[in-house]
């Protein structure tokens, strides 16, 4: 795993490897060996699509953390801001861009309110790992989310 910096506590960024032959190429999109806290190891996974200039957030987990994969086939700005008071990097934004020309997985601790946008002119897929279940066991609980993009005074925004 070639590790990236990020100024956000607890946000871990990787380069995504490709390793080809012959047959075609297998990326690894995380090894528990190298997550790190148990409690952030994901339970589940799904892939979204979004569309060219689509942003998606932003929004954030109280509870939840995040593991997304950007591969491709089009490319991503993320947008990071961290929202926990107690961090001393609060109220700092980070971006970056993540995709096809830059494969990467980006682990989102709780509080830390994302959003991407396609910037690329395809679809554009994303695999996300969390490590809480969708609306929790049997789709019985609160959806862990608070959504920035539907208060329009919030200070979060994925302006292009």
């Amino acid at each position: 795993m070639r590790q990236q910096r990020s100024r956000i506590p607890g946000v871990r960024v990787w380069e995504l490897l490709r390793h080809e032959d012959e047959r075609g190429w297998l990326v690894e999109l995380f090894r528990q060996d190298e997550l790190g806290d148990p409690a952030m190891y994901p339970v589940m996974a799904y892939v979204s699509m979004t569309r060219p200039g689509v942003a998606r957030g932003p929004h954030e987990h109280r509870e939840q953390a995040d593991l997304f994969c950007f591969l491709g086939p089009s490319d991503f700005e993320l947008r990071l801001w961290d929202n926990r008071p107690d961090s001393p990097t609060y109220g700092q934004e980070e971006r970056w861009l993540a995709g096809e020309s830059r494969p990467l997985a980006v682990f989102v601790p709780p509080g830390v309110v994302h959003g991407y946008r396609n910037i690329g002119s395809r679809d554009g897929l994303i695999i996300n790992c969390p490590n809480r279940l969708y609306r929790g066991w049997g789709r019985q609980e609160p959806v862990d989310e608070i959504r920035h993009e539907l208060d329009p005074q919030s200070p979060f925004r994925m302006a292009p």
